[in-house]
């Protein structure tokens, strides 16, 4: 059996359940008790599990991140909500320096099994400061895991995985589709395995990759596709790290195309990581060279025109479809 959550509320799910399930669980951050989360992600978790269980910080994520981190290495399991990702950049010395090096540092002795949550990527006018994509920032450290979906099954599962994960984990949400519904099944026990990519659409002529709300982009590319009969294969990765590159070159042996769509700049980023492993394990495979849809190599302005340029489309995917399968635009 099955239900239609939205994101927002899939999330929810997924922490109340796990604080049931295990008492060492609890949820910090700027406005998540009194307020209910900044996007009403943690609604009812202060009436049902106390201040002690659910905690309203000071506007302070370098601190509250350390606090998060001295409590996983002593045997707790936090769950630390960033109101954006854009304010995490403070406590990246927290994350990058403590909870990723924990197990190595102490040689094996100390784990740190600590969930940071919160939005990644644009979500409108926000213009520079708040419009970043992180993914490829902590996927670049070694000790971290990084998710990154918005479908509401994947996200209760991955989330719930997450919590019960013994290495820190980074969870990348999208602050413009907590609104986003979708299919979740019912049992609080139902887990989405990290590091597994899911094929969403079937294709033999081009696979298209993507990650978080870019998937949406790739799906409405691939419908456009099919009216013109080129069959695309669509790819959510989910988690960034590990990925699924068994998963990649699979397709690739079948299609011999690809195309990455990446909300995040173009340099260094998600998607240049995957070009580079296509070519190395599936070379032999391809018809054409590896294509890539990102975001302007620029910062986000604020102005609608800027964002409707700046940000990855169906039709500059489509656009990037034909190049590589050397059809006229």
């Amino acid at each position: 059996m099955s239900r239609i959550l939205n994101l927002r509320d899939a999330l929810n799910e997924a922490m109340i359940e796990e604080m049931r399930r295990d008492e060492s669980v609890f949820l910090m951050g700027e406005e998540v008790a009194e307020y209910n989360g900044a996007y009403k992600v943690s609604k009812g978790m202060l009436d049902e599990f106390g201040p002690q269980r659910v905690i309203d910080t000071p506007i302070a994520e370098l601190g509250f991140a350390g606090i998060g981190v001295g409590a996983a290495m002593n045997g707790l399991r936090p769950i630390v909500e960033f109101m954006t990702w854009n304010f995490a950049v403070l406590a990246f010395d927290q994350i990058v320096n403590n909870a990723a090096k924990t197990l190595t540092q102490s040689a094996g002795e100390f784990k740190c099994p600590i969930v940071f949550r919160g939005p990644s990527g644009a979500a409108g006018q926000l213009a520079q400061q708040h419009s970043q994509t992180f993914e490829s920032w902590m996927a670049n450290v070694p000790g971290l895991k990084v998710i990154s979906c918005i479908y509401p099954d994947d996200a209760k599962g991955l989330l719930k995985s997450a919590i019960r994960d013994d290495d820190p984990i980074c969870i990348m949400e999208s602050e413009s589709l907590y609104g986003f519904k979708g299919e979740v099944p019912e049992g609080a026990d139902i887990l989405v395995p990290i590091g597994k990519a899911k094929v969403r659409r079937e294709g033999t002529d081009v696979t298209l990759v993507s990650f978080n709300k870019m998937v949406l982009v790739a799906e409405a590319a691939a419908d456009e596709l099919a009216k013109e009969g080129i069959s695309a294969e669509v790819i959510d990765l989910r988690t960034i790290r590990p990925l699924d590159h068994h998963a990649l070159v699979k397709s690739v042996k079948k299609t011999n195309r690809m195309v990455v769509v990446d909300e995040s700049w173009p340099f260094a980023g998600v998607s240049a990581e995957i070009a580079y492993e296509i070519q190395k394990y599936a070379f032999d495979y391809l018809d054409a060279p590896v294509a890539r849809v990102n975001s302007a190599d620029t910062s986000l302005g604020y102005a609608p025109t800027f964002v409707e340029e700046y940000l990855p489309n169906p039709a500059k995917v489509i656009r990037a479809v034909k190049e590589v399968m050397y059809r006229n635009a």
